[in-house]
């Protein structure tokens, strides 16, 4: 393969992985504390011989941490962050982070998201509520209270952005490592909405699915001309 070869599949390539998250977001301009990522294309420049050569690469991904419209629900155990923050989420993996507050309580009274991970305090400890408990009150800075009793503080940390790492059920894993967040405020009855504004993700998408077409049918007409040109070759022999 050629150079015009090669900088053609790298774009390609890059623009099938935008293609691909643009796509995920739009699918996600639904679900309760989603947030929309961004593909980062580098450019890499290296001299052959004579000329540059100038290739493009989708290397990162970015995580847009926009605040989602908060949507009341009423519910006790719906929460949402309003500022700078995620709640800490115990998995089998380790320690996540969500900005989805759908949590309710399991068998043993632990407050948990819908699969099940436990939602994890300020100290790192699973939360659970007393059996007798009645009137559960959360304040704005997470503090979980029955009557007079204060059971436990909603952990909520914050991590790079850079840093992020997408997984399954809406989390993310840190990899730069997390901090207890301040600035916040824990709203109780109320959940976040994506982040997602679809207008603009599906006007990118169709951009991106026509930029893909053009650079394929570039692609294309570049191996016709090498096929012509080693037959013409072959016949000249």
């Amino acid at each position: 393969m050629d150079n015009a070869g090669y900088v053609a599949l790298t774009r390609q390539t890059g623009l099938m992985s935008e293609l691909r998250t643009v796509a995920q977001n739009v699918a996600n301009a639904n679900t309760v504390g989603y947030r929309r990522e961004a593909v980062v294309f580098s450019e890499y420049v290296k001299e052959a011989g004579a000329e540059s050569l100038s290739m493009a690469t989708a290397g990162a991904h970015f995580v847009d941490t926009t605040q989602g419209a908060l949507q009341s629900t009423g519910g006790t155990f719906d929460l949402a962050i309003e500022g700078d923050g995620y709640f800490r989420i115990e998995t089998g993996e380790g320690e996540r982070l969500t900005r989805a507050g759908a949590f309710s309580l399991n068998e043993q009274r632990e407050l948990v998201t819908p699969e099940g991970y436990r939602v994890l305090s300020t100290d790192g400890a699973p939360i659970a509520i007393p059996a007798g408990a009645t009137d559960v009150a959360i304040a704005g800075d997470g503090t979980i209270s029955s009557g007079e009793q204060v059971l436990a503080t909603v952990g909520v940390a914050t991590a790079n952005p850079v840093g992020l790492r997408r997984e399954g059920d809406n989390l993310f894993r840190a990899t730069n490592g997390t901090e207890p967040a301040t600035g916040y405020k824990v709203a109780q009855g109320f959940l976040e909405q994506s982040n997602v504004n679809t207008v603009t993700e599906i006007a990118r998408l169709i951009e991106v699915q026509r930029a893909y077409e053009l650079g394929q049918g570039l692609m294309e007409r570049e191996h016709d001309r090498m096929t012509s040109m080693i037959q013409t070759l072959g016949r000249s022999i």
